[in-house]
């Protein structure tokens, strides 16, 4: 019987392995961008991936433009190449982008202007909510019961001697 059993633990731990060799490579992030994409120049390529890994695709909205196989993100990756092509600082690659399609194409959003409230708000809403809770909880602490609700005095008599008596 311990026979049977080492043997088929073989089985499962070789099944294992080969789950995890197959699937290993499979969730390894695939990069999307095409061998007609690719800029002769090493440098210049450099930057189209690094840029085109912090931009979103509009279409996904959750992946980069770098890892999306979408017609947009396609066009979106040529647009950065053809941007650095002709002499544009990163900068101004990512301005362009901003300018055309707004702040939603940042993956990461900037912390600026109208943006930091947004940034803050949470943070903020959620002290307030604290204090609030605080201050309900401690107010309900320190409430007395409602005068209708106590006994009068011959009230407090009476029961007491009818506790007594039982």
């Amino acid at each position: 019987m311990i026979g049977v059993w080492t043997v088929a633990a073989r089985i499962r731990a070789c099944a294992l392995i080969l789950c995890l060799a197959v699937a290993f490579p499979m969730a390894t992030p695939v990069m999307a961008v095409q061998p007609d994409e690719v800029l002769d120049d090493p440098a210049l390529e450099e930057r189209a991936r690094d840029l085109s890994k912090g931009l979103r695709c509009v279409v996904c909205q959750n992946e980069s433009i770098d890892e999306s196989n979408a017609d947009l993100a396609r066009e979106l990756r040529l647009v950065v190449r053809d941007r650095l092509v002709e002499g544009d600082s990163d900068e101004q690659v990512v301005q362009y982008l901003v300018d055309r399609y707004g702040e939603f194409v940042l993956l990461k959003p900037r912390t600026d202007g109208w943006n930091i409230i947004l940034w803050l708000a949470a943070p903020a809403l959620f002290l307030i909510a604290l204090g609030v809770g605080i201050f309900y909880v401690r107010s309900r602490a320190a409430a007395t019961e409602p005068t209708e609700m106590r006994l009068s005095e011959d009230e407090e008599k009476r029961l007491n001697e009818l506790l007594r008596e039982s």
